[in-house]
């Protein structure tokens, strides 16, 4: 190194992917996959920033991904893969490794990676468009339609999605003869190096456009802002997904559409809880309705019903109202059920009347101590037993 100038220090590849070092195959996938679809060249088309990101991004996963690189990095950290140290150079490009082969594996290719245009421009799938709603508790109990707003990604109506103007086309790149890939050799201390690297005049896809489309800038794919009205499924619950097949960005060449898939977020009942397919809630009554039993109303997601509480019931006692709860969201048996807990109020600000009353009710039953006078109620004659009254 020239002294005086000072080198760009690389990232650390656990820190590029936002994951600890004891971070598991599959924690190590799910990060790229986020930080990937975010930065994604075609996502952010003219942002040199994330094309930069997602090329530090493809790195780290090349390196992580593969348990014999991850190893090596481990031990070494950057310079196992120095020149001339096992696959990477000083510059930060990947010799003969396409970062478009780990994208469109994970992904499909629904971003138009150079892997599925080094293929002869064959067909490929649309990425999919995420949404996140947020319902009612009654909405994601009964289910609903939603109108949904979002871009999506599609064919250019005016090129028909070859990215050439009407009336021209594409030709054969002329530096890769139409493979979409390069190769280069490199003379090293251990003799002449060959790698195979992504076509830089035609980006991979093989062919040129000459005149590009003046819609698209010979892109051949548009963002087009779309409204899709949405069935929500009834039973559907905090944190669970749904999927419209179909309804995401549309696919290169011919290849099908992605999904368009919505996230959902419910907001609390004031009165009931939820868990899984039951539903629960507490009943407040009186000590006059739980010592003589009573005929209440118990409110449920459909109206209220009715219900005979016996005579006798203690508080926090829980009564079952069987398919009163909601529905499975794949539709697979029943519904759930209500439980009901009964809570005994305590009254207050009792007028001297009332207490009084009160006072001669509780002297019906007696001194409820040893002396072994049955009439006192269950939990007071053994609370006195066990004192030793």
């Amino acid at each position: 190194m020239v002294k005086g100038i000072k080198m760009a220090e690389k990232r650390d590849y656990y820190e590029v992917l936002g994951v600890g070092r004891d971070a598991s195959a599959d924690e190590i996938k799910k990060a790229y996959r986020a930080l990937a679809k975010k930065y994604h060249p075609d996502v952010n088309p003219g942002d040199a920033e994330a094309e930069q990101k997602f090329k530090e991004i493809n790195e780290a996963y090349g390196v992580l991904s593969d348990p014999d690189k991850r190893s090596k990095y481990d031990a070494y950290g950057h310079s196992a893969f120095e020149a001339g140290g096992g696959g990477y150079s000083q510059g930060g490009g990947f010799d003969g490794f396409d970062m478009g082969d780990i994208f469109s594996s994970i992904f499909g290719g629904g971003f138009g990676s150079s892997s599925s245009r080094r293929a002869n421009n064959g067909p490929s799938r649309g990425s999919d468009i995420e949404a996140h709603i947020v319902l009612s508790f009654e909405e994601a109990a009964f289910g609903c339609k939603r109108e949904i707003s979002f871009n999506r990604i599609e064919n250019c109506s005016h090129c028909h999605g070859t990215g050439a103007e009407k009336g021209s086309g594409a030709e054969r790149c002329p530096t890769c003869q139409g493979r979409g890939r390069v190769v280069t050799q490199q003379r090293t201390v251990f003799g002449i190096m060959q790698s195979e690297s992504t076509c830089p005049t035609c980006n991979g896809n093989g062919r040129v456009i000459k005149n590009p489309c003046k819609n698209c800038n010979g892109k051949g794919m548009v963002r087009v802002k779309r409204t899709q009205v949405v069935d929500v499924p009834a039973g559907i619950d905090e944190g669970m997904s749904f999927a419209v097949r179909g309804a995401g960005n549309e696919g290169r060449n011919g290849g099908p559409s992605g999904d368009f898939v919505v996230e959902v977020s419910v907001r609390p009942h004031p009165l009931f809880e939820r868990d899984g397919k039951d539903l629960y809630c507490d009943v407040s009554l009186s000590f006059v309705d739980v010592a003589l039993g009573a005929e209440i109303k118990i409110p449920t997601l459909e109206g209220e019903i009715d219900y005979t509480i016996p005579e006798g019931t203690q508080t926090g006692t829980m009564f079952t109202i069987r398919q009163k709860g909601i529905a499975d969201v794949y539709g697979r048996g029943p519904k759930g059920n209500l439980y009901v807990k009964v809570v005994v109020e305590t009254p207050r600000n009792l007028s001297k009347e009332q207490k009084e009353i009160l006072k001669s009710f509780a002297q019906s039953f007696g001194p409820g101590s040893d002396d072994g006078n049955d009439d006192a109620p269950p939990k007071k004659r053994s609370f006195f037993k066990r004192r030793g009254h």
